[in-house]
């Protein structure tokens, strides 16, 4: 090391004494200079191993010009351009432009002229010299006044390798003229005597002895060389050596020191000391010396005075910084600023240095809070801005009424109040952002005072308010507490400006909200997670959302990705649509189906089955359902549905087989192709499975029908009565025999079940299992011996005997036969099937051959063995013998029985899958019948209605619809002239006086014959018929012979109908509908008796339908009754009302013959039954339940009389209980529902009739016995959820619901009402029941009123917080399975309301105490689970638990008033309690995706709702919002979590002054023990504006004294005065500069350990290669290479302040940390800035600020002519370094 330092000396001495020729003698060495040419000798060469550089002459011969290396060369600084040495060496290029350091247009005169004015002295240049006689600095204190050569002894610092390319830092003498000194002999003009003086930065060499400067050793008049001896001047000057350089070596003792074992800790500890002892020689920071300005008081002319400076830019505010007035304050204080016009700047630092005054008496208190000021400072400028806004009023609308002439005058209005309004709103804006920006005005107050603004301001105040807001909207939108009330304002005004009638006028201030709503949305989506604002403003947020998603402003050029954009708002919009709808139930998952549930799909199903269903396409089981737990649940359905008495119809029966048979037929498929066993043995255990579990197979009244059911299953092998026995006898059944008591439910099961077909063995297995092995005979041969013996006695034609007449059997069979009527069933399949259809069979084959006459028996036979076979249910006998009959039997008269029969019971043939048997045995009889020429048109139609086009192939299907057009056509042949039927035939009413029994068929002949080709000769027949009926009373006397009459001309018209193409059933119904209405009200109570008996024998003839009589008779009847008005009117109208009773009474119910009114035998009884199954049957059946409630007000009519009222009520009671009604009641429970809503949902019906009409919906869904008195026994739940009932009980009760509502608006009947709803409630509340059952009560309850939905709200939550409450220890194991039922009780809550959520209405009230007890209750409860959580214990079971209360907090608050003064106690607590459990569940082992935003969700929305404190002085969004540090929060919560929850927290926008600083604590060993975070004092922290300060004061400073005279004091970082200088960043370029000087020292230097890696690890250079041997050694050396003194001249805006030379190569700091820019400060250095100001560059901490320059009203990078002397005098000096210790650490506060 120091053999290099001494060669560098040598080598700088020898470039300083040569003479230097050619271009100056001051010239310093730049690049280019002429290496290795003929100026060798004159300019020599820097050094040997001068690495050449671009421009050189190099072994060149063109030595006397300037060649270039190659055509393209760029110029480089330093050419000579349009100088006189252009010949020599010339530019470059023509076009080269000038470049700083060239001689431009100079003739190297005595300046060197600058470019610009501005333009800052460089390295090299040459300074107000004339080619002087030194290299001369260019430091701007430097001047030579005298041209005389300098002193030729100069010294180098022995510094300079560190910035070789300084000029400044080769150390030449500065001179300083003194006193002239006089010697003898000469004048006053001598020249005067200068002495040296070393240059400002250089050290000393001892900092108390008088040892000069470091290697600064000016001339001096005692110097040897000075001393003229003899010696001297002969030989010249010689010094001795010091040592004996040329001899000596220490190579032996440096050698055998290195190879010693304790060399290492030797250096270490000569390091150590050399450290010690620096720091002990460093001085330490300055004693804190700041001083805020005091308060002094002024009269007015003084004060105004001092504010006329202060607004004055002049006068600096150092004059005016040492006291500052007292007297005016706030908005007073205010005024004078503005009234003076005081810059912002100055205006800002005299209200700080006022409130640092009014704070200091308070900051030594224990409770002083630094930004307390802020806050009062921030309600002064809120209440300034806010009478301003004031002013700003819009004009009243008039007054209605009032004359007067109102004049409207704005401050807006007038352009002087304008100007003024506006200059002073401007100057307080202007003022406010300094404030906002510096800590001045607590943000936090301000902005909440903003969002209040926003919401209170009228249209032109809202103009101003929202330009604020948009200014001020990025430090809202760190906090939700502020963003929540500023979009639901938003929001709110923006549909005040649509509404607005003046909205064109307002376009600007729409898209502001729009955007301001945009911007919020973006920035915090959970601001919009609110339920309330969703509810009220969902609609509009979508409309701008996706407004903006579709036109969105964003183009291409934008630095966002607009499509990514637009996505995060789409994918925002859908998180806040989907959080705010689960918070209020909205779209909730559906259940998966439950028992229960599925039970009622089931049986809707199962009910809906009907005569045109295609049993083989209903798909009841599921493929492959055996291996599922489902199908025994879904068997046990269809078995139950089939036998139970609750349900209705005989087609259940078969259905159920049919069903279970086609399973097992697809199922046996499956089982064959997948090689699996057959569902034979399966199929068979379960129904096993079923006769031994199920409750309902047991009862009594399902006996006959489960005996039924089994006969099917024997029938189609689906059940095994052998393998059922064995099974029995193998398990030991007891009580299987009648001499066992008790029995079991399988003995009368074995009893009942009928045997198709059975051998004798298993006959006698049963009768010795039921009756033992020694009973000889059993009751089933007696009751099978004298079923025949009643059977014989019915029927003694098929035996031998005489034949009874059939119109003998008027009171029906049960009287003839009681024993086959109560037998059971298994004698009755072994009469019927075994023996009697053999029977019949035998006596149809020998009668069917021969020609129909009135005394065969047959007909008889057949009717009575239909009604034998229909008692017992024997169906599958009943087809058989029909289809028997109908191959064997050509009488039209049997044929029309048959064809009744099958239609009567269509239901069951569908459902046992015969409908195709019975359309082909049509079909063939049709063929057979034509093919005999005898065509029925009954077949046809019956054809027609079975077929549906799909039983028939299209060619038969062809077939009958041609003959059946061609039948008609022939009724009605085309005639080219119509007839015209006249109105009166008087041969119809002689009909009456003409007894031949010819003669009906005789005049419809003839008048078909004549009036065939009218249309309406049918229509014209009828109501001449109706006019003869009316006479026959006055023409017979006799009853009797007025019935045989009215026979007559129903036997007539039966012909006439068969005369007419369509029949005369449609000219009969447009007669009642039209003339006949009159006509038949009319008829007196004999005509009404003859009109009976036609009207009834017409309908058995099938002549006219049942429909059709109550469509056109009935039902207007009715309709008439129940709008009678008057007593006269009720009594002009009994006659008809009592016919029309008693007629649809016969019509509609009678079952037997057994008076003088059809029907008249058992033939025309089974015509009659088959034409009223139509009434019963779709579309029918919807009309007459339609016309029920009709009939009820009818019965409630007081204006009718009292045996009609009667009448009608026994009719409608005896309807309800006919089987055939109840099974379409239970098909078709809608068309129930809809007749009853007209009527009950119909305001115009009076309340008083709600409960008779609600009386009768119960009588019709409940058997017909169901009276009012039962609705009180509805507190059963399980009679309410019974599945069999339930779809009618649903209905019921939706009307049951509406009745009480409208009791409970009555005054008479509210007491009853709230008693039954207050035990129904409570009853059903304390229940146990499940989810399902619960979803189904919602179901019934849907729809009602608010006042019964409060009542079981109110019900509902006061048994859940009995839940709540009763729940003592949550550590339970099963504490959650105990909370399970308030879950239940939630979802049916919220079912009940959700009605009235979807159409907006209301929600019930709640009752005072229960908000208040299940608030107390979820808080107790919350707040229990998170102490739980925390220990670790149950964390699943609790999480659940978590869950539920928190949708039990969703549900609670969105009633109104459910959050109550009282409760907000309970508010604090409850915060807490969803922070904690949202920070456990959000991180750690509970970390929870699921339950987190849950958690959080409820968080906002308890915040939402909580009501703010009336009593409370200011509006305050944070009151309730939680207060916890980011740092407490657990390191592994996610990041997306943290953010979450840094919204919460009732923090603005950090203050920059004290952003990620904290105070920290260290403990004995200097280890960071503790971290607090630094508050910010922005009333504390002002300018230091202290004294004008000169350039010469700067000077005579120490340089190593470091001020500390700033607000802030360096103490708080642990400042240290090092010494070391900040290197000044280099350019990358220069790779090798800055390899060495990083090499030769560490310092406070922008590199990265990346950065530094690669320059200590990267390979030579090519360039290395073209080296000289001794540079390339020099290059490689391990200090670097030598660097030569560059002629770089940085540009003056680049200049830094910090850079200057080390004092040692070796640095006592080395740097760990990275600069990432040019100017950004080291993490390692304590120099840090004012926390509100950073200060200029070149200055200190203990400098004063300027406010009063420039660079602090203005934001520009480019330094003015003062900054850039202030970086010149710093550049000179040297910035000394700061050493901060380890006391201001980062932390991230937010």
């Amino acid at each position: 090391m120091k053999s290099i330092l001494v060669a560098l000396t040598v080598f700088v001495a020898c470039v300083v004494a040569a003479p230097v020729s050619k271009r100056e003698e001051a010239l310093q060495p730049v690049e280019g200079d002429f290496v290795n040419s003929s100026y060798s000798s004159n300019y020599s060469k820097r050094e040997e191993a001068l690495q050449p550089v671009e421009g050189d002459f190099v072994n060149s011969s063109y030595t006397s010009n300037y060649s270039k290396r190659e055509d393209a060369l760029q110029p480089v600084e330093g050419d000579f351009v349009n100088s006189e040495y252009s010949g020599t060496y010339s530019k470059r290029e023509e076009a080269l432009q000038p470049v700083e350091g060239d001689f431009v247009n100079s003739d190297y005169s005595g300046t060197y002229s600058k470019r610009e004015e501005e333009l800052q002295p460089v390295e090299g240049d040459f300074v107000n010299s004339s080619y002087s006689g030194t290299y001369k600095a260019t430091s701007s204190s430097a001047y030579i006044t005298d041209q005389q050569p300098p002193p030729r002894a100069t010294t180098l610092d022995t510094r300079w390798p560190l910035e070789p390319y300084r000029a400044d830092r080769l150390l030449v003498p500065q001179f300083t003229e003194i006193a002239p000194r006089r010697m003898a002999g000469e004048d006053k003009d001598n020249i005067p005597i200068y002495e040296t003086r070393p240059p400002p930065w250089l050290p000393k060499t001892h900092s108390s002895a008088d040892l000069g400067y470091t290697g600064f050793y000016p001339p001096r008049p005692d110097q040897d060389e000075e001393i003229l001896t003899e010696a001297n001047v002969k030989n010249g000057l010689v010094l001795g050596l010091s040592v004996p350089a040329e001899n000596y070596t220490a190579n032996a003792l440096i050698t055998q020191k290195i190879l010693s074992e304790d060399v290492l800790g030797d250096l270490e500890d000569v390091m150590n000391q050399i450290f010690t002892r620096r720091r002990e020689e460093v001085p330490p920071v300055s004693t804190w010396m700041f001083r805020l300005p005091s308060r002094v008081t002024l009269n007015d002319p003084k004060r105004n005075a001092w504010f006329a400076d202060l607004a004055n830019p002049n006068v600096p505010l150092g004059k005016l910084g040492k006291s500052v007035p007292h007297g005016a304050k706030g908005h007073d204080l205010l005024d004078l600023m503005h009234s003076n016009d005081v810059a912002i700047p100055r205006a800002v630092w005299f209200l700080r240095v006022f409130g640092g005054n009014e704070t200091a008496g308070l900051r030594n208190k224990p409770t002083f809070n630094p930004t307390q000021y802020s806050v009062e400072w921030a309600n002064v400028m809120n209440g300034y801005l806010k009478k301003q806004l004031v002013d700003i009023a819009l004009p009243m609308a008039p007054r209605p009424g009032l004359n007067i002439k109102q004049t409207f005058k704005g401050v807006l209005s007038e352009p002087d109040t304008r100007q003024r309004w506006v200059s002073r709103f401007m100057y307080s804006l202007s003022l406010l952002r300094s404030f906002y920006n510096e800590g001045l005005v607590d943000n936090r107050t301000f902005l909440a005072w903003l969002v209040q603004q926003m919401a209170m301001s009228n249209l032109a105040q809202l103009g101003f308010v929202a330009r604020l807001v948009d200014e001020y909207l990025d430090g809202m939108a760190v906090t939700r507490a502020l963003t929540r009330p500023l979009a639901e304002a938003c929001l709110i005004r923006l549909m005040d400006v649509r509404q607005s009638p003046v909205k064109e006028h307002l376009v600007n201030l729409e898209k502001l909200l729009v955007n301001l709503l945009l911007r919020v949305f973006v920035a915090l989506p959970s601001s919009f997670v609110s339920p309330r604002i969703w509810m009220q403003h969902s609609t509009l947020l979508n409309e701008l959302i996706s407004s903006y998603i579709d036109n969105g402003p964003l183009g291409p050029q934008s630095s966002v990705n607009p499509q990514a954009l637009r996505q995060s708002c789409l994918d925002s919009l859908e998180d806040v649509k989907e959080r705010n709808e689960a918070m209020l139930f909205l779209n909730l998952p559906r259940r998966i189906l439950g028992p229960l549930s599925s039970v009622l799909r089931d049986i809707k199903l199962l009910n809906s089955l009907s005569d045109s269903t295609d049993v083989a396409s209903v798909v009841y089981f599921d493929p492959e359902l055996e291996e599922s737990p489902a199908f025994p649940q879904k068997l046990d359905v269809l078995l139950t549905w089939s036998v139970t008495s609750l349900q209705y119809g005989d087609h259940r029966i078969y259905a159920a087989a049919t069903l279970l048979k086609f399973w097992r037929d697809r199922a046996e498929e499956r089982a064959i192709r997948r090689d699996k066993a057959s569902p034979q043995e399966f199929i068979q255990d379960q129904l096993f499975d079923w006769l031994d579990s199920c409750e309902v197979a047991a009862q009594s009244d399902s006996l006959r029908s489960l005996a039924s059911l089994f006969a099917q299953f024997i029938r189609h092998n689906l059940f095994s009565y052998e393998q059922y026995i064995q099974r029995l006898i193998a398990r030991g059944e007891p009580g299987l025999s009648f001499s066992e008591e008790p029995g079991s439910r399988h003995r009368n099961f074995l009893r009942w079940i009928p045997l198709q077909t059975s051998s004798t063995a298993l006959v006698n297995h049963r009768k010795v299992t039921l009756y033992g092995v020694r009973a000889r005979e059993t009751p089933e041969d007696v009751n099978e011996r004298e079923i025949r013996k009643e059977i014989r006695s019915l029927l003694p034609e098929l035996f031998g005997g005489e034949p009874i007449p059939l119109d003998s059997f008027r009171d029906g069979l049960a009287e003839s036969c009681p024993l086959m009527y109560s037998a059971p069933l298994y004698e009755q399949f072994r009469v019927i099937p075994a023996w009697l259809m053999p029977i019949l069979k035998k006596a149809v084959t020998a009668e069917g051959g021969k020609e129909s006459s009135p005394e065969s028996p047959l007909d008889k036979i057949y009717c009575v063995a239909v009604a034998l076979m229909a008692h017992c249910r024997a169906y599958i006998s009943m087809h058989e013998w029909a289809m028997f009959v109908l191959e064997n039997v050509s009488s039209s008269q049997l044929l029309t029985a048959v064809i009744e029969t099958i239609k009567q019971h269509t239901e069951v043939w569908a459902s046992m899958d015969v409908i195709s048997n019975i359309t082909f045995a049509l079909y063939d009889k049709y063929k057979a019948l034509k093919a005999r020429g005898n065509q029925n048109s009954a077949i046809l139609d019956l054809l027609l209605e079975l077929d549906q086009g799909r039983v028939l192939d299209q060619a038969s299907r062809d077939i009958v619809n041609s003959d059946r057009n061609a039948y008609t056509h022939a009724l009605k042949p085309t005639a080219l002239q119509s007839d015209l039927v006249p109105a009166a035939l008087p041969e119809i009413l002689m009909l009456a006086t003409d007894s031949r029994l010819d003669a009906p068929p005789i005049l419809a002949n003839s008048l078909w014959y004549r009036y065939r080709s009218a249309p309406d000769w049918g229509w014209k027949v009828w109501d001449n018929t109706v006019a003869s009926l009316r006479q026959i009373p006055s023409m017979i006397a006799d009853v009797a012979a007025r019935r045989a009459c009215a026979l007559r001309y129903a036997f007539f018209l039966s012909h006439v109908d068969h005369h007419l193409p369509t029949g005369l059933d449609r000219h009969i119904l447009e007669w009642l509908l039209g003339a006949g209405r009159s006509e038949m009200a009319a008829l007196n109570a004999e005509a009404w008796d003859v009109a009976i008996v036609v009207l009834l024998q017409l309908t058995i003839y099938g002549a006219l339908s049942a429909t059709t009589l109550l469509e056109g008779l009935i039902y207007p009847a009715w309709q008439r009754a129940s709008t009678i008005s008057t007593s006269q009117d009720g009594q002009s109208t009994e006659v008809l009302f009592a016919a029309v009773s008693d007629f649809c009474s016969r019509l509609l119910l009678k079952k037997d013959c057994d008076d003088d009114y059809p029907p008249l035998n058992l033939l025309e009884v089974r015509g009659l039954q088959t034409r009223r199954r139509d009434v019963f049957r779709p579309p029918h059946f919807a009309a007459m339940v339609d016309k029920i409630p009709t009939l009820v007000l009818a019965e409630l009519n007081n204006f009718l009389p009292l045996t009609v009222k009667e009448k009608f009520h026994n009719l409608r009671k005896a309807l309800c209980q006919v089987n055939v009604f109840r099974q379409g009641i239970y098909r078709d429970l809608d068309a129930v529902h809809r007749a009853f809503g007209k009527f009950l949902d119909n305001q115009s019906i009076s309340e008083t009739l709600h409960e008779p009409l609600i009386n009768a919906l119960r009588m019709l869904l409940n058997d017909g016995t169901t009276g009012p008195e039962d609705g009180a026994k509805w507190h059963q739940l399980s009679t309410i959820l019974s599945p069999w009932k339930l779809a009618a009980t649903s209905i019921e009760m939706r009307f049951s619901m509406k009745q009480l509502d409208t009791a409970l608006a009555g005054e008479a009947t509210r007491d009853r009402a709230n008693a039954y709803l207050d035990k129904f409630t409570k009853t059903a509340f304390h229940q146990v029941m499940s989810a399902e059952e619960g979803d189904l009560l919602a179901e019934m309850l849907k729809g009602a009123s608010v006042a019964v939905a409060s009542k079981f709200i109110n019900a509902g939550l006061q048994r859940i917080t009995e839940i709540l409450t009763d729940l003592k220890n949550t550590d339970d194991v099963e504490f959650s399975a105990t909370l399970a039922p308030a879950g239940d009780m939630l979802r049916l809550l919220n079912n009940i309301v959700k009605p009235l959520r979807d159409e907006r209405s209301p929600m019930p009230p709640l009752q005072d105490r229960v908000p208040h007890d299940l608030m107390s209750g979820l808080c107790l409860r919350l707040v229990a689970i998170a102490e739980a959580v925390s220990a670790g214990s149950q964390i699943e079971e609790h999480a659940r638990v978590t869950v539920l209360l928190a949708r039990l907090l969703h549900f609670l608050l969105a009633f109104p008033g459910a959050w109550k003064v009282e409760i907000s106690p309970n508010s604090g607590k409850l915060c807490d309690a969803l922070v904690r459990l949202a920070t456990l569940f959000g991180s750690g082992m509970c970390g929870d995706p699921m339950i987190f935003p849950i958690l959080l969700d409820t968080l906002y929305y308890v915040l939402d709702e909580i009501p703010m404190d009336p009593k409370g002085a200011s509006y305050d969004p944070f009151r309730y919002y939680p207060d916890f540090e980011m740092q407490n929060l657990p390191v592994d919560m996610p990041t997306e979590y943290r953010k979450h929850m840094r919204s919460l927290l009732p923090y603005t926008e950090s203050s920059q002054a004290v952003v990620d600083l904290a105070y920290a604590t260290l403990d004995a060993n200097g280890a960071i023990s503790g971290l607090t975070a630094m508050q910010n004092r922005p009333w504390e922290w002002t300018e230091n504006v202290g004294e004008n300060i000169t350039l010469e004061d700067k000077e005579r400073a120490e340089p190593s004294k470091v001020k500390n005279t700033a607000s802030l004091s360096l103490e708080l970082f642990g400042a240290q005065v090092t010494g070391e200088p900040v290197l000044k960043q280099l350019s990358p370029d220069d790779a090798r500069l800055t390899n060495t000087l990083s090499t030769f020292e560490d310092h406070l230097y922008g590199e990265s350990v990346f950065q530094r890696d690669w320059r200590e690890a990267r390979v030579p250079s090519d360039d290395l290669q073209l080296l000289s041997p001794t540079e390339r050694a020099e290059q490689e050396d391990h200090f670097g290479p030598l660097p030569s003194i560059p002629a770089q001249q940085p540009s003056s805006r680049q200049t830094s302040t910090r850079g200057s030379g080390g004092p040692s190569p070796a640095s006592s700091v080395r740097s760990k940390t990275t600069l990432h820019g040019n100017n950004a400060p080291s993490v390692g250095s304590s120099l840090r800035h004012s926390p509100m100001h950073p200060p200029a560059s070149g200055s200190n901490a203990g400098d004063p600020i300027n406010v009063d320059s420039p660079e602090m009203a203005s934001t520009s990078s480019r330094p003015t002519k003062r900054a850039a002397d202030r970086d010149g005098l710093a550049d000179e000096r040297g910035a000394k370094r700061t050493k901060g210790k380890a006391t201001a650490t980062k932390t991230r506060k937010r």
